[in-house]
């Protein structure tokens, strides 16, 4: 039987990376994105890229009924699900003081919600199997302040919160569990800035990162990734 890798938001930046590096793995991917052309599009060039099954459904993870139907769908397949990475994920810069109303409200039900509700449908047979392997994309958002961050810092910093408190619930289960802080990544969300592709990371090198980690034996856990353009942060 194929290993089953999910990756939330799996049709661009690092959730592409992390779909073709598991399936050049030979892992068979589910996966999910709010965008029905693109999450087509992109699987189908995975598939028949690494031959591997890919099972696809359309989900907006930030509402909690979506996110318990991909879940379930998920389920559904009947296999046993070895690593979930919790990708799905939203950018908006601004200030606090100044960003406009609901903006902490989306921010938390797409980074923060997304990431438990998911975790939360998919643990049990994980727990079951006391085998398997989570990770939730947080960010050098989730440990540094900065400018502009307003209320995405904020949900990034719950995020490694949550991650925290999750390793410590699933010791006993022996399912590992791993925060990713990527710095500046050459994804979607910096299109149209000025700055040389050199001042950012590849997706595929935080792919890699992740891969690495999901690969060591089952008596060791990399507790946190932290990855960072070699130039420093934007």
């Amino acid at each position: 039987m194929s290993k089953l890798a999910v990756i939330t938001g799996g049709t661009r930046g690092i959730g592409r990376a992390l779909l073709e590096r598991f399936a050049l793995a030979g892992f068979d991917l589910a996966t999910c994105s709010r965008n029905t052309d693109e999450l087509t599009r992109q699987t189908a060039e995975v598939r028949l890229k690494y031959g591997v099954a890919t099972h696809v459904m359309q989900a907006d993870l930030s509402d909690p009924e979506q996110a318990e139907r991909f879940t379930s769908f998920v389920s559904a397949l009947d296999l046993p699900v070895d690593v979930l990475v919790n990708n799905a994920g939203y950018f908006e810069p601004g200030k606090v003081s100044e960003e406009a109303k609901g903006i902490l409200e989306r921010m938390i039900q797409t980074n923060l919600y997304s990431a438990y509700y998911t975790t939360r449908g998919l643990i049990g047979g994980m727990k079951k199997r006391q085998a398997g392997h989570i990770f939730n994309m947080c960010s050098i958002a989730s440990i540094m302040a900065y400018p502009n961050g307003g209320s995405y810092s904020i949900s990034k910093f719950a995020l490694l919160g949550f991650t925290k408190v999750l390793r410590e619930e699933m010791k006993p289960f022996r399912i590992r569990v791993t925060a990713v802080l990527p710095g500046a990544t050459r994804t979607p969300s910096w299109d149209g800035v000025d700055l040389p592709d050199e001042r950012f990371m590849k997706a595929s090198d935080v792919a890699e990162a992740v891969f690495g980690a999901y690969s060591l034996s089952s008596q060791s856990v990399v507790e946190e990734i932290l990855i960072r353009p070699q130039l420093g942060d934007i």
